[in-house]
């Protein structure tokens, strides 16, 4: 079944990409003489806490990606550096799907569309008999494909409309604790990538204000990775679905409509960014060339920047593609990064390990 759905997935990238959507508001405010007094302070003994800090990326081997991570922040945090950037601008961007968990063999999100067809199914009879969701039921994905993006986008709008915030949100939560990935036989929750959290923590140890920039569904995202990453849901930006308000007789909800907003991949991510943060990021993470675009936003950064780029080369512990692949295809991004001199992460020589139940092994 994993063969059939790779081998199908470029037709299921496009109308999952579109079909999930996002809503997120940024809150800044203006510091004061002694705010910012304040912040000096704290500053210069975050830039002392970076420099004696042995190893604060204890999952990477000691290879290029590591040490050039931690020149790069020992150097923008320093306050005697001309390099040095005010914590106000020390803005990180990174992309979850590929990057900070898994994406294989199909995006984790599909399969929480698919498990979510079965399980409606039963309220839905006619579905037995009507496509795209008799394929669903009977997981013949050779038959799905050929129902087109139409059939697709319906499963999509079957599974994340006609309900609201809170409702969605309930389901997902509940999908990721019983879940399993079909190959990896756990969780979808457990299959982060423990050097990237230890990356997360790292940065934001030193000032450094993470946000997720992705092309899955926002909604989807703010229901359970708050909790793995340590990044609010305020700062968790991705695709939406239009919503409405319904008062409700006094019982407010923001109900989920079965029509797009807005993509948030490849050049609607800077826009985003744009529009939501407001500030270039100075960091960046991706893996494919979906995130290209947010890497040239940052690379443009007036402040030392730094792109990084996670390339999937260990075909044993998770998984090997780049250049040809359907899912997280890095070709386009993987050339610039070579010729940019941006920093790439070789999963299988970089990484100590991949997921955080490695580390009882």
């Amino acid at each position: 079944m994993n063969n059939k759905l790779t081998i199908t997935m470029k037709q299921f990238k496009y109308i999952f990409l579109v079909s999930i959507f996002f809503s997120i508001f940024f809150m800044s405010c203006e510091t004061s003489e002694k705010e910012t007094q304040k912040e000096t302070q704290k500053e210069t003994q975050n830039t002392q806490t970076a420099i004696t800090e042995t190893d604060p990326l204890p999952s990477w081997n000691e290879e290029t990606s590591k040490s050039n991570i931690i020149a790069y922040v020992s150097d923008v945090t320093n306050t005697e550096s001309k390099n040095f950037i005010p914590i106000k601008d020390r803005i990180a961007t990174f992309d979850n799907d590929g990057n900070l968990w898994s994406e294989q063999p199909i995006y984790f999100q599909l399969f929480f569309v698919i498990d979510k067809i079965k399980l409606m199914a039963d309220a839905h009879p006619e579905w037995k008999t009507q496509q795209p969701y008799k394929a669903v039921l009977e997981n013949n994905m050779d038959e799905l494909m050929k129902q087109g993006e139409r059939g697709l986008l319906q499963l999509v709008m079957a599974t994340h409309s006609g309900n609201t915030t809170e409702e969605f949100k309930s389901d997902v939560q509940e999908w990721v604790k019983t879940a399993k990935h079909p190959t990896k036989n756990v969780t979808y929750d457990k299959l982060v990538f423990q050097p990237m959290l230890e990356l997360l923590q790292y940065l934001r140890a030193n000032d450094f204000k993470t946000y997720i920039v992705s092309g899955g569904g926002v909604d989807f995202m703010r229901a359970f990775v708050t909790e793995i990453y340590g990044i609010p849901e305020e700062q968790i930006i991705g695709s939406r679905i239009k919503t409405e308000f319904d008062y409700n007789d006094g019982n407010p909800v923001i109900r989920r409509l079965a029509e797009l907003e807005f993509v948030d991949d490849k050049e609607g991510k800077p826009l985003n960014i744009q529009k939501i943060i407001g500030k270039k990021p100075v960091f960046a993470s991706g893996n494919s060339d979906g995130d290209l675009p947010m890497m040239q936003w940052t690379a443009s950064n007036k402040y030392k920047n730094f792109m990084l780029y996670v390339h999937h080369t260990d075909s044993v512990r998770e998984w090997a593609y780049d250049r040809n692949s359907h899912i997280g295809r890095l070709d386009k991004g993987l050339d610039q990064a070579i010729n940019d001199g941006w920093t790439v992460i070789d999963m299988e020589k970089d990484w100590k390990v991949i997921y955080p139940f490695e580390l009882n092994n």
